[in-house]
């Protein structure tokens, strides 16, 4: 089966089993040739897209904070509506990569759990030194790669509250004084977000090494 076909395939059963048990999910999918070792690899690339859409929805909302502290009349009640449109997207795009993290946990702990109980059903003494070596090598770059993606995440939401802060700001006081208030916020977010894309442009390499170095 090839890699199209894997995702379309997970990504339909996702929405039927996944909504019971995740063992029923999981050997669902074995059943059909799809292994936990696919599943993984197939969340680790969901997860790295959703980090780069997070990335340009925070980067939209920096934009648009850039031209309402900068805005100088016309409609202030349309650029409170972009800036809540704009809050809002980058939520949602925060929320999707924290659900994706969680799925990959949720897989990864089933597949070493798998694989150190097959470990012992090995006859061949060598056969099972390097599986057990493997498996071991395997943890701990899940690990690093855990490590990454959590600080990026982690990276998120201070910009995700002081964007809230803004619009909550702005939604009651349209008018030129609260733009005035506005402004002394623009260089911390910027900051915070350029942290952020950093991160999550690690995260996302981490990923790449890792799918890779899973699928020799």
């Amino acid at each position: 089966m090839n890699k199209l076909l894997i995702a379309l395939f997970i990504a339909f059963t996702s929405t039927t089993v996944l909504s019971g048990c995740e063992t029923t999910y999981y050997a669902a999918l074995d059943k059909v040739g799809i292994h936990k070792r696919d599943i993984l690899v197939d969340r680790v690339e969901s997860a790295s897209a959703s980090q780069q859409e997070v990335q340009e929805e925070f980067k939209d909302a920096l934009t648009q904070l850039s031209t309402l502290i900068n805005f100088d009349g016309g409609d202030l009640a349309a650029q409170y509506d972009l800036s809540q449109s704009h809050y809002d997207d980058s939520l949602s795009a925060a929320n999707d990569v924290s659900e994706k993290i969680n799925a990959i946990e949720s897989v990864a702990e089933a597949l070493f759990e798998e694989w150190q109980s097959e470990i012992d059903l090995y006859s061949s003494a060598s056969l099972k030194s390097q599986s057990q070596s493997q498996l071991r090598t395997t943890e701990r770059n899940y690990q690093k790669l855990l490590k990454t993606m959590y600080t990026a995440e982690s990276r998120m939401a201070p910009v995700l509250s002081a964007l809230q802060d803004n619009v909550l700001f702005l939604k009651h006081n349209l008018n030129a004084k609260a733009i005035g208030a506005l402004q002394g916020e623009y260089s911390t977010i910027k900051r915070d977000v350029e942290r952020l894309i950093k991160d999550m442009n690690f995260a996302i390499e981490q990923s790449n090494s890792f799918v890779n170095q899973i699928k020799e």
